[in-house]
């Protein structure tokens, strides 16, 4: 097989900016829209701070009149407000896949999102890619579009170092309803393809309760610099969770660096746990990180001493990064949170 001159680069590389697809009244945040909306101007915030920041929405002049009274000018002029039809708002899914190559030229991939594996209406979120294609110069976003509709994958089921290996979940990968009957042979070698990768590194344990995604890596396990794994670990033998996550880090502490050393596993807390009115555990995890220029923004869920120690991890596999803190209570009533919410996007030549 001929390797591709693009990669796709790890989240840590520099960035020219992030994609949020906003919350509005026709989507399942309706009932906690206004508190949702808090936690998006937040996001808006800590982003723009630091880059430029995409949002997609159906609603341009309200989010704009919206963000005009919450951000400062020089915030606004790294704002720019897509206006496009959407069914709900987790980016991470929907939105493209940027490759890189050695030049710094882009290509974006559009992958097909059907609702993780239909279980939700994804007909207009599944055309924003296309949608944006034909504005991309416009917004800075200079490269090729690339269609790889005829293929299931979410941005959040996949990791890159950088440097040739994406981790990515078993569970997620081969769930139903996805990509049969492609066997994981035949979606190792398409990855390995798409993304000019030189392996896959598969875990086959680890779930987190409440996940609609079939076990997202981004909710499990997360490449950092320095050949590091942030993951979340579970101490409690009575916690659902205990034995597939000590599975899924004993086959952590297995896996090998290209250069056959073992990664350094950096261990996150398992959070506090969560439950919504039914009494359904709520899927809050550490993992569900944003990496941005020059910082770490880190979901929190309300648990102060849980919070400290997730931060101080954090700092541990990001030491050159600062770790911002950001309440993201509100979106795991949705069963997401911080990173399922955000795309980034890699600096692109133009």
């Amino acid at each position: 097989m001929q390797s591709s001159p693009f990669f796709l680069p790890a989240e840590w590389a520099k960035q020219c900016a992030v994609q949020l697809t906003w919350p509005h009244a026709d989507t399942d945040w309706r009932d906690i829209l206004d508190e949702t909306t808090r936690c998006y101007i937040r996001m808006a915030k800590a982003i723009t701070g630091r880059e430029k920041l995409i949002i997609v929405t159906p609603h341009s002049d309200e989010v704009q009149h919206l963000l005009g009274k919450e951000l400062i000018a020089e915030q606004m002029k790294r704002t720019q407000i897509i206006e496009l039809p959407t069914d709900d708002t987790w980016a991470r899914d929907h939105a493209f896949i940027t490759l890189l190559n050695k030049e710094g030229e882009a290509r974006f991939l559009d992958y097909r999102f059907n609702g993780w594996g239909q279980k939700f209406a994804a007909s207009q979120d599944n055309q924003i890619c296309r949608r944006m294609s034909s504005l991309a110069d416009s917004i800075g976003l200079h490269g090729e579009y690339v269609n790889h509709l005829d293929f299931v994958l979410e941005g959040g089921s996949i990791e890159s170092d950088g440097e040739g290996t994406i981790l990515t979940t078993s569970e997620c990968l081969l769930a139903p309803n996805r990509n049969e009957p492609l066997t994981r042979q035949q979606i190792e070698a398409r990855l390995m393809r798409d993304f000019g990768a030189k392996r896959i590194l598969w875990l086959d344990h680890g779930y987190l309760a409440g996940d609609d995604t079939d076990s997202h890596i981004d909710t499990l396990a997360r490449f950092c610099p320095n050949n590091t794994i942030a993951y979340v670990q579970c101490t409690d033998p009575n916690d659902e969770h205990y034995r597939e996550l000590h599975l899924m880090e004993q086959q952590l502490a297995s896996f090998r660096t290209l250069s056959g050393k073992p990664y350094r596993l950096v261990p996150l807390p398992m959070a506090h746990p969560e439950f919504d009115a039914e009494g359904s555990r709520l899927p809050a995890t550490y993992a569900n990180f944003l990496i941005i220029n020059g910082a770490v923004l880190m979901p929190t869920y309300g648990h102060p001493e849980l919070d400290s120690l997730a931060a101080h991890q954090l700092k541990t596999a990001f030491p050159e990064h600062e770790i911002m803190p950001l309440d993201c209570r509100i979106l795991i009533e949705q069963h997401g949170s911080l990173h399922c919410c955000t795309m980034q996007f890699p600096e692109i030549r133009d």
